[in-house]
């Protein structure tokens, strides 16, 4: 829609929020928003547990949560032989 559209031509993308009464538009729309997050009916929330950041020029990466672990490690396969 124009809204959403509107939106997501925003050079920043950290934040979006969405007030509905319809639990499947709010679903539909939190998808189709290019924003790191996205609160619905309510004001911005954030726990450890869950990952905080932005999109587009909002952020690199995340940080919280296991999101935060990803963005600062990287996998490594080490193959031994011990016989």
């Amino acid at each position: 829609t124009e809204a959403i559209e509107l939106a997501n031509d925003s050079p920043y993308g950290l934040l979006a929020g969405v007030w509905t009464e319809g639990l499947s538009r709010a679903h539909g729309v939190a998808d189709a928003l290019d924003y790191g997050m996205v609160s619905v009916n309510e004001y911005p929330v954030t726990f450890p547990q869950t990952p905080f950041g932005g999109t587009k020029q909002s952020g690199h990466g995340r940080e919280q949560g296991a999101e935060a672990v990803r963005e600062f490690t990287q996998a490594k396969n080490v193959n031994l032989n011990l016989g």
